[in-house]
């Protein structure tokens, strides 16, 4: 299967400014992703590994510091302003809070025929006709066209919002934390809709989260970021029988209701996540895993394949690329 999307050696840098010392934090560093065409990959971590900065960057949302950005083959980094700006119809985004996503004073029909406008695509009664046949596909009806967004619940403006991400018929939609804002009642809802979109609209899938449960429900492979960076890729049910980067294991045990009859250790994790501004030396997660030995204090292990499981790829010394333990984790520390 091709790639639709292609990420390589992505970074992306943020000053702190004068007051905090004028140093320079690294959101990403050094992110390779590739999405093939049809897939649904669920992107997990705690708040500020990076997940939201790699979806803004990956649609040129935000400009990457270095890397390369290939969608359908095209390097998004090369395209002009008025090419990128063309190819966006292509690609789309539904953010984390619907009310703050969409204009206060625009009424639902022009918030979902905006796109169409802004693209000069059909004329006024092609559309209307495009509004509602989106707000049906995402169970919505032509009653809510003439309100504003503070007129509608937050489950419908959800809706609202994923219905404008839909207009200008995109290949690759990705959803940041499109339920976190929402009654569970309605999280539940809203992730039947996209799990039905994407499949009767062959839709390419990237889901930010930092719910494991809604990753395991709608995607296909689980991406696990640490401080930045990519520490864990595999299949979805490969992942849930059992995660192999000590991160990512601590994510699931943290998740009691996923493992059935088992309970919670605690500490789950030690300590705080490091400040992206002063990452430790070695493995970023190092001071926080309870395996850490010599090797992981002095030397940053890379995201390589595990052998014998395609899918999955690992960055941990404890894995070494042959899908046996490290003979050297006899220096754990206990």
């Amino acid at each position: 299967m091709s790639a639709l999307l292609e990420i390589r050696g992505l970074r992306k840098d943020f000053g702190t400014g004068l007051l905090q010392g004028g140093r320079k934090v690294q959101a990403l560093a050094g992110v390779d992703l590739v999405v093939p065409a049809g897939e649904t990959v669920g992107v997990a971590g705690e708040s500020g590994c990076g997940k939201t900065t790699l979806a803004r960057c990956a649609l040129r949302l935000s400009a990457p510091t270095a890397g390369s950005i290939h969608f359908d083959g095209q390097d998004l980094l090369d395209l002009p302003p008025a090419e990128l700006r063309s190819r966006r119809r292509e690609f789309q985004i539904v953010f984390q809070d619907p009310f703050a996503s969409l204009d206060p004073r625009m009424t639902a029909a022009e918030i979902l025929a905006e796109p169409l406008v802004i693209h000069g695509t059909g004329n006024r009664e092609e559309r209307a006709a495009r509004m509602s046949e989106l707000l049906r596909e995402v169970g919505l009806d032509d009653s809510v066209a003439g309100r504003i967004p503070a007129q509608l619940s937050g489950g419908q403006q959800q809706r609202v919002a994923v219905a404008r991400a839909l207009m200008l018929r995109p290949r690759l939609l990705i959803a940041d934390e499109p339920v976190s804002a929402l009654d569970a009642s309605v999280q539940v809802q809203i992730l039947n809709l996209l799990a039905n979109l994407r499949q009767s609209l062959g839709l390419t899938l990237i889901l930010i989260s930092h719910s494991l449960p809604v990753i395991r429900y709608l995607c296909t492979r689980v991406v696990v970021m640490y401080l930045g960076r990519i520490v864990e890729e595999d299949g979805v049910e490969e992942f849930f029988r059992g995660p192999r980067h000590p991160y990512s294991k601590a994510l699931l045990e943290s998740v009691p209701a996923m493992q059935p009859g088992r309970q919670r250790v605690k500490p789950v994790l030690r300590g705080e996540a490091p400040s992206p501004a002063d990452p430790p030396p070695g493995c970023p997660f190092n001071p926080r895993c309870p395996q850490a030995w010599s090797r992981c204090r002095g030397e940053r292990p890379a995201l390589e394949p595990v052998q014998g499981t395609p899918a999955a790829k690992v960055a941990c010394f404890l894995h070494p690329g042959d899908g046996l333990p490290n003979p050297r984790i006899l220096e754990v520390d206990p």
